[in-house]
């Protein structure tokens, strides 16, 4: 992943090693503290590396392979493969995934993490499944005993607003734990107005919550209480899935009238996705007061394959980038907290083309908006070195939030923040090279991307 040019090969090199030893900090991501609390072994490399990570089933599943057939829950019913048979598979399309970010990350998991010296392949997927099994029983490879030896320094979950972060709660009071896990507040599912499930999703939020969620100033204070006690547990950040990052803020009165038609089922889809909109608003406004840093990551078409989302459910492969529009979106945001003293929001995108065309002059003039780095489909080498070259000649490096993994898979961690680190050690030798920066500023720039802005980004 360093450059090829001899030159700058050199100069990567030396940076590269400047920051190889750098602490992690994952600001943004899906591992789970129970993983942590409970500190049981993987069982088996196929419930570890394939079923949980929808960029290895995604591709898998374009070449023909089932999902039941990948160890996912079916509720058609129909039979899901046991994890040899979902390992076996895996194996016997592994050239499918050359040329891919994942196949780097997946042979640096084996490779670096788990010992693996071979390539797998449908003739030794047995043999290997055998050693893999066997290793991951050692207590080197037990989830604790990998958080240190990845050196992370910080791991921030999601979680819902409802949960009671039992797990955060243990490791906090675990004398023989050190390190940090801190949770994120994630609430989408009790803003978004337009789904079906939205009703059932206020009930939880109100039991959770000791608050009654049938009006909407109920519902406000429900989620500002469930913030507090996040805050109380470590969080430093919520983070947003919406569509599109567009809010609006409505006097009280219509926004109470237009969350009763929406309860009552007599309101159009149009209402609901503005009672959406105008929820995601409240919760800039509430970002400005408790400093909870407001992350949003839009623009993707979440469910695009409704057979699918019936039979497995969300985030199993078929969520589609789109186009964004941030700067009409984001403007009665910012002109409300823009400049506000304690909002502070990073935005992601997936849709490339506004990195340089809407993004960069954002964060290059607001002070509260930070630059969400590449993120799902983009976090990819030519991909990450493509933003570089599309915000940094307006933004410069420090509007940025650092790297984030956004992984479900533990065992990728280390892999996909090389990959950002080498990525980034061969931009800046590229500009070292022609003289724009001297070797000593690009050092310094890169060890602020792996240190400074993700804590500063992320209220860390």
């Amino acid at each position: 992943m360093l450059p090829s040019d001899p030159t700058q090969r050199a100069i990567a090199r030396r940076l590269h090693d400047s920051v190889r030893d750098l602490p992690l900090i994952s600001p943004h991501g899906h591992v789970d503290a129970a993983l942590l609390d409970a500190d049981q072994p993987f069982s088996d490399p196929a419930s570890l590396l394939v079923t949980p990570d929808h960029y290895v089933t995604r591709l898998l599943h374009a070449h023909g392979v089932p999902l039941n057939e990948l160890g996912l829950p079916d509720r058609a019913g129909a039979p899901v493969a046991e994890p040899r048979e979902v390992w076996r598979t895996f194996c016997a399309h592994w050239h499918h995934f050359l040329g891919t970010a994942t196949r780097q990350w997946l042979e640096s998991e084996l490779h670096d993490v788990l010992g693996v010296r071979w390539q797998p392949s449908a003739e030794n997927a047995d043999e290997l499944y055998d050693e893999l099994v066997a290793k991951l029983a050692e207590p080197a490879l037990r989830p604790r005993a990998l958080y240190e030896s990845f050196n992370l320094a910080v791991l921030a979950t999601t979680d819902d607003p409802a949960d009671d972060l039992r797990h955060h709660r243990a490791l906090a009071a675990d004398p023989t734990w050190s390190g940090r896990v801190v949770p994120t507040f994630r609430p989408d599912r009790y803003l978004d107005a337009t789904s079906g499930e939205w009703p059932k999703a206020l009930e939880v939020l109100a039991e959770a919550s000791g608050v009654d969620t049938g009006s909407y100033q109920g519902l406000v204070r429900a989620l500002e209480a469930r913030r507090d006690f996040f805050r109380e547990h470590g969080a430093t950040a919520t983070d947003h899935g919406a569509p599109d990052p567009e809010m609006v803020f409505l006097p009280p009165a219509e926004a109470a009238r237009l969350f009763d038609s929406v309860r009552s089922g007599t309101a159009t889809p149009e209402d609901a996705r503005t009672l959406s909109r105008q929820l995601l608003g409240e919760n800039a406004r509430m970002s400005s007061e408790d400093g909870l840093v407001m992350a949003l990551h839009t623009g993707s078409f979440r469910n695009h394959h409704a057979p699918s989302f019936a039979r497995f459910g969300a985030d199993t492969g078929h969520d589609i980038p789109t186009r964004v529009d941030f700067t009409r979106a984001l403007r009665p945001v910012l002109e409300r907290f823009g400049t506000h003293p304690r909002f502070q929001a990073v935005v992601f995108t997936l849709d490339e083309t506004a990195f340089s065309r809407e993004l960069a002059p954002l964060a290059g003039f607001y002070p509260s908006l930070y630059l969400g780095a590449p993120w799902w489909f983009l976090d990819a080498p030519r991909a990450m070195r493509r933003f570089r070259d599309a915000i940094t000649e307006t933004a410069g490096f420090h509007r940025g939030s650092g790297f984030i993994d956004d992984t479900r898979g533990f065992c990728s961690i280390p892999a996909r923040h090389d990959t950002a680190r080498r990525v980034d050690a061969g931009y800046l030798a590229s500009l070292v090279a022609e003289h724009v920066l001297s070797e000593q500023d690009a050092a310094a720039v890169l060890r602020d991307l792996n240190d400074q802005l993700p804590k500063r980004a992320f209220g860390l």
